[in-house]
């Protein structure tokens, strides 16, 4: 037990680690190694994009020990596993008496088959329950900003001990806080997870998870699995104490395998040492149900697969369902801003698993996730809001963290001409439209020189007029105008290139386009609320 704890906390503190780099670094090595561990995110992304990548081949690694060594990657390097057991530690004490449930224990079973039914029609769903998207999103989304925070309080509190001491680095620390959408819906989806320890522990592993589920399957028969010896009593405590109901309460001698995790629980609890965990041929095992039949009917195995294949199917019909190509009776949102590189909508939808690093590892905190501003299939999808953040044009974290590709890892270059959209300016917002005032903040902050200043009769100022083939559709406009609320310069999707393969730059010139940056610098700091913009007279 103590040695699976040390494990544990290695584990997640490397999931940690490399989660930090991905907030600080501009290109984290193996930061999403984590997420390609997992067996489901990994085969459902492969069934809907209809690919297979070698980045994949860590998960299906954890897939081919399963028959080895059982579900012992729930039990010792899953990081969902281990932030649960935490959370059990915090709300519980776990009832003595626990609820047990074979018919519910089924139910991960069937979200694996809604999973496979739906990726089947090319739409991944597989973000609502891949544990290692899930546990992604909770710390890089929930934790993060709340860390960084306390963290800016913190800095605020000492400045005033730090300019008494003359402590420079202290005194002028800025600590950037990040915000993100959905923040709240995660947090109530994981405060629920673990008060359902008032049941029993590790609910989530027991009865929803369908990683577990696929390793389940593929653990039925283990090499290294738990022996009772002899000499057991038949006292019960290993069945009361197991935290995955994987010990049936009339044959504590026997054992699912495909529901046990290793965990040794039952070893540290017997009274006379009769549990031991090896290899030894004709140990007594217990089938498991999910192949028996007596819980998982061929009826709910087929309506499980025909509901994701329908699900897939409502979603591709609907009216914001995914497309490659906007045309004639299509619907697209108008704000909809993807990030640099991001594949064809359709192909991007279906690999894209919302694990929200590209939004964590975002240095302008810009990316964001959505409600269903993208329709149900494009849920906590990530975009744009340059309000909120700019897009550098020389950054490409994005796409080097993404684990499944959806998001292309571009090189500085081919980043340039990653055209996400074009500027358009609302002339009855304009300060210098319309209130005829100077104010050239749009042409200052521009990275690509895009903004034009002509004179219009009847304004003593010049106006700006957005060139469009030279906007790479990045934000800083949008982002720096001074103009309270929404901006009177603002980023469409119009113009943008999402390509599924080849290069940017020839694609960009085939269009016509001449995105070049300035040779100048760009980055400016941001237009403080109520404070004159640059260029702008009273």
């Amino acid at each position: 037990m103590r040695f699976r704890r040390v494990i544990q906390v290695i584990t997640l503190g490397l999931f940690l680690l490399l989660l930090l780099l991905a907030f600080v670094s501009e290109s984290p090595a193996a930061a999403d190694i984590f997420l390609r561990l997992d067996p489901i995110l990994v085969m459902i992304t492969a069934v809907s994009a209809r690919i297979f990548r070698p980045a994949f081949i860590p998960g299906l690694v954890v897939l081919l020990l399963a028959p080895v060594a059982g579900r012992i990657f729930c039990g010792y390097v899953c990081p969902m596993g281990t932030t649960l057991d935490g959370g059990d530690r915090i709300f519980g004490p776990v009832p003595r008496k626990q609820f047990r449930s074979e018919t519910l224990r089924m139910v991960k079973y069937l979200v694996l088959i809604f999973l496979m039914g739906a990726a089947a029609g090319g739409i991944s769903f597989v973000f609502a329950a891949s544990p290692l998207s899930l546990v992604t999103r909770f710390y890089g989304l929930v934790l993060y900003p709340v860390l960084g925070f306390l963290s800016h309080r913190a800095v605020e509190l000492l400045r005033p001990v730090a300019d008494y001491l003359d402590i420079r680095s202290l005194a002028y620390a800025q600590i950037d806080v990040p915000k993100f959408a959905t923040q709240f819906f995660v947090l109530s989806f994981f405060a629920a997870i673990f008060a359902m320890v008032r049941f029993s522990p590790r609910f989530w592993c027991r009865y929803l998870c369908p990683s577990g589920a696929i390793l389940a399957i593929f653990s039925q028969k283990p090499i290294i699995r738990r022996r009772v010896s002899e000499d057991c009593t038949d006292c019960g405590k290993c069945v009361r104490k197991c935290p995955m109901n994987a010990i049936p309460g009339d044959s504590p001698g026997l054992t699912r395998s495909g529901e046990c995790i290793i965990c040794q629980t039952c070893k540290g609890v017997c009274p006379v040492s009769a549990v031991s965990f090896g290899i030894e041929k004709g140990l007594p095992r217990i089938p498991e149900p999910l192949i028996t039949g007596i819980s998982l009917s061929r009826r709910g195995f087929i309506y499980s697969g025909v509901a994701g294949a329908g699900t897939a199917l409502v979603s591709l019909t609907g009216l914001n369902a995914p497309h490659d190509k906007a045309g004639e009776g299509q619907v697209a949102p108008p704000g909809l801003i993807r990030p640099p590189g991001a594949r064809p909508e359709a192909d991007f939808l279906s690999r894209c698993v919302r694990c929200g690093e590209c939004m964590a590892a975002c240095p302008t905190n810009t990316i964001q996730p959505l409600w269903l501003t993208a329709g149900f299939t494009g849920i906590f999808s990530p975009s744009l809001i340059s309000r909120r953040g700019v897009c550098d044009p020389k950054c490409n974290r994005c796409g080097h963290i993404c684990p499944t590709d959806a998001i292309r890892n571009l090189s500085k270059n081919e980043r340039i001409w990653a055209k996400t959209g074009t500027a358009m300016i609302f002339r009855q917002k304009c300060l210098a439209w319309e209130y005829q005032k100077s104010c050239m903040v749009c042409d200052e902050v521009c990275p690509f020189n895009a903004i034009e200043f002509k004179r219009e009769p009847g304004n003593p100022f010049a106006v700006p007029h957005v060139i469009e083939d030279k906007c790479g559709g990045c934000g800083y406009c949008e982002h720096f105008c001074p103009v309270n609320n929404q901006a009177a310069i603002v980023v469409t999707p119009m113009g943008e290139i999402r390509l599924a393969g080849g290069s940017y730059e020839k694609e960009g010139r085939g269009m016509g386009l001449r995105l070049q940056l300035k040779t100048g610098g760009y980055n400016l700091p941001p237009v403080e609320a109520g404070g004159s913009a640059p260029g702008f007279e009273e």
